[in-house]
């Protein structure tokens, strides 16, 4: 068994790449073509990229990106809880962009793979080297453990499951129920209009507004940065589709989702709430996301971070996610 190391994701070949990461079932995130487009239109700064294959014997059994990064916290959360490496540079196992980590193998390497970052973290001069957003519990999560690296909650990731439309709705309380049902009839009522696009029909530029005016709210400003977002929406292909929800015209939601074998992500998304009539654009995304998900027989629904509460309310559960930082 040995460690391959690359520095652009362009040296590898991508059907060798892709192979692992569907034969492990790890998410869009590790596909090669989420990868290349971040390589090429990098979404937060990343002062290095690294890439590495496990191999024996000829064949592949482990794939893994990593950033050298510096200012690795565009959601501020990761430094909330490794105070102690703000502003040093850090090798870590994907960007905040993934919300689901993972390390695509069909056979355990874990400890051979940590040897290589190690010594590609020295590299590099960083001062750190992990992972984020790993899900307590799994088998990641238990392999980092056995190798005596200890874990700090990040925050949550919500999902659910998925079989139909109807089915998803019997499963919710009976005021959510109807609170999607009385704001699908109030939207339809004040004109409002529905439309899937893949990626190159979609208006981008106006849904990058949409989603950075959002993020402000929330002071998660840098997370769709300027024309660079568009670009990278539009380099995922047929990886991603877009919802947008429009009244008379005006966009009023959108959502950029991503699928993978079985899991439909509803990535990230921009809401103006300032609309006619009486009822909510998010809702109408949201609904619209399930419905989409069953569409194409995706059977989870990944509801990324954030805004736990109504999540919650529309049936989908948190998994915990920890960082798992050390120093080199």
């Amino acid at each position: 068994m040995h460690v391959e190391f690359s520095s652009s994701i362009r040296e590898i070949d991508s059907a060798d790449w892709d192979s692992v990461v569907r034969a492990a079932g790890a998410p869009v995130f590790y596909r090669h073509a989420y990868v290349s487009a971040y390589e090429q239109l990098p979404l937060t700064r990343v002062d290095a990229f690294a890439y590495f294959v496990v191999r024996h014997e000829g064949q592949s059994l482990a794939v893994m990106p990593a950033y050298l990064q510096t200012a690795a916290n565009p959601l501020r959360r990761l430094h909330e809880v490794y105070p102690e490496a703000v502003g040093q540079p850090a090798l870590l196992s994907h960007t905040w962009h993934c919300y689901d980590a993972h390390v695509p193998a069909v056979a355990e390497v874990l400890p051979r793979l940590l040897e290589a970052v190690v010594r590609t973290a020295s590299m590099f001069g960083a001062r750190w080297f992990g992972f984020m957003n790993v899900q307590r519990g799994n088998a990641l999560s238990h392999a980092l453990r056995a190798a005596g690296l200890p874990a700090r909650h990040l925050t949550d990731r919500w999902t659910g499951g998925l079989t139909t439309y109807e089915h998803y709705l019997a499963g919710l309380g009976l005021r959510a129920r109807a609170n999607l049902r009385r704001n699908e009839r109030r939207s339809g009522e004040a004109g409002v209009t529905v439309e899937v696009l893949p990626v190159d029909h979609a208006s981008l530029d106006e849904i990058t507004l949409l989603c950075v005016k959002t993020a402000s709210r929330f002071e998660n400003n840098g997370y769709h940065p300027g024309t660079t977002f568009a670009r990278f929406v539009t380099a995922l292909g047929d990886l991603a589709q877009v919802i947008e929800v429009r009244q008379h015209g005006r966009l009023v939601a959108a959502g950029v989702c991503l699928t993978d074998a079985t899991r439909f992500h509803t990535w990230t998304c921009g809401v103006d709430y300032a609309v006619d009539g009486n009822y909510s654009p998010y809702g109408v995304l949201f609904a619209e996301s399930v419905r989409l998900a069953i569409r194409l027989g995706k059977s989870t629904l990944e509801g990324g971070r954030d805004n736990a509460a109504f999540k919650r309310r529309h049936g989908l559960s948190p998994r915990h996610l920890d960082a798992v930082l050390h120093r080199v």
